[in-house]
C-alpha cells in the first residue's frame, strides 16, 4: 500500500511540473525570420504567433505570392526555434 501512495506522490509532482513547464511556454518567445529578416515571425514557445513584421520593400503589387511564402518560411523557423525551446526546457 505504501508503494501506491508514493505512486500517487510522483504524479502528482509530475502533474505540477507539467503544469508549470505549461505556463512558461506561453512566457517564452522565438522569432523565425526569412529573406534575411525582411519578415519575421515571433511565436511563443506554444505556438502562439505574438506578432509579424513584414520590411516596406517587399509590398509590391504583383509580388503577393513571394510575400505569402516569406511568411510561410519566417512562421516554420519561429516554430522550430519554438520547438527547440521546449525541447531545452523540458531536458532541465
Amino acid at each position: 500500500m505504501a508503494d501506491f501512495f508514493g505512486m500517487m506522490k510522483q504524479a502528482a509532482q509530475l502533474q505540477t511540473k507539467m503544469k508549470e513547464m505549461q505556463e512558461k511556454m506561453t512566457e517564452v518567445e522565438v522569432v523565425g525570420e526569412a529573406a534575411g529578416g525582411l519578415v519575421s515571425v515571433r511565436l511563443t514557445a506554444k505556438g502562439d504567433m505574438k506578432s509579424l513584421a513584414i520590411d516596406p520593400s517587399l509590398m509590391k503589387e504583383g509580388e503577393g505570392e513571394i510575400l505569402e511564402d516569406l511568411i510561410v518560411t519566417a512562421h516554420a523557423d519561429a516554430k522550430r526555434k519554438a520547438e527547440l525551446a521546449m525541447q531545452e526546457m523540458m531536458q532541465q
